[in-house]
């Protein structure tokens, strides 16, 4: 691995808070995009979102940016500190909103623009073996297996769109999945997601300015006091359910061993073994035997 700073960097998701949504900062936003989403993104303005709260009492655990590109395409970016149980479910929301918020009424469907979810991941959702995973809408013939193509007619052209020119596409990066040695662009945003470090060696899209711009002790006293709390924060909530995920192993764990005691009481008794015999194999009490 190439020698890595000696320099300590802010998260990527108190940056979004923070710092990204300033144009003099886009270009470190931008070359995340360009990374993930394969293609060059110029960010023309970032949009107002629920999830862009700045005050201190805010919902830490998550932090979103919605951004409009050169192309008018919307793009969403979230982080997700902690386990969500309905996150598909929520991300395909905050798509439909996005798309329902810019257009209005009475405006044609042409106006519909296209969606990028992206969603930073600091939790295991679903089961996997990649760090990263992309979803879209596609229309395969069931017999032909050929993609369909749509033609409309446009100022006396005919014009052909595939479906994802105009559906949203999700990518699911999931952080805590990065193993690797960071080699390509890719990788070092994924080190720099999950460790904080940054190469100054890096030629990686974005990654360069981050390595001025994202220092942590490039921020006021105020600021990283603010920021030291953040972080203190999301590591006690992932203590406490981390806690209570283990408690709930440990409570579901003795209700199955009781289930089974239970079990082979009831069979024991029906083979007209004696209740203490009962009793001294699966350790029911003699009322519980009793009662069975």
């Amino acid at each position: 691995m190439d020698e890595m700073t000696h320099d300590k960097y802010i998260r990527f998701d108190w940056a979004i808070k923070r710092l990204l949504r300033q144009k003099a900062n886009f270009g470190v936003l931008e070359g995340f995009l360009t990374v993930f989403l394969k293609e060059p993104i110029t960010i023309v303005e970032i949009l107002e979102s629920e999830g862009n709260q700045l005050s201190e009492d805010d919902k830490f655990n998550r932090v979103d940016i919605k951004a409009r590109n050169s192309k008018g395409e919307i793009i969403l970016i979230e982080v997700q500190n902690t386990r969500e149980l309905y996150y598909l479910e929520r991300i395909l929301y905050g798509v439909a909103k996005a798309i329902t918020e810019h257009i209005s009424l009475g405006d044609s469907y042409r106006e519909v623009k296209k969606v990028y979810s992206i969603s930073i991941l600091y939790f295991d959702l679903g089961v996997g073996s990649d760090y990263l995973y992309h979803g879209q809408n596609t229309f395969v013939g069931v017999h032909t297996l050929d993609l369909l193509q749509i033609r409309t007619k446009e100022k006396q052209a005919i014009v052909s769109r595939l479906p994802s020119e105009i559906f949203p596409e999700y990518i699911l990066i999931r952080v805590n999945e990065f193993d690797k040695v960071a080699v390509t662009p890719l990788e070092e945003w994924m080190r720099y997601l999950k460790y904080g470090t940054i190469s100054p060696k890096t030629k990686a899209p974005g990654l360069g300015e981050a390595l001025e711009k994202l220092k942590y002790y490039s921020m006021s006293d105020k600021e990283r006091h603010a920021y030291d709390e953040h972080l203190n924060a999301v590591m006690i909530q992932n203590d406490v359910l981390n806690t209570a995920k283990m408690e709930g192993l440990e409570e579901g764990r003795a209700e199955g061993q009781q289930e089974e005691r239970i079990k082979n009481a009831r069979n024991l008794k029906k083979l007209g073994v004696s209740p203490d015999v009962i009793a001294q194999a699966t350790e029911l009490s003699l009322e519980e035997i009793a009662k069975l």
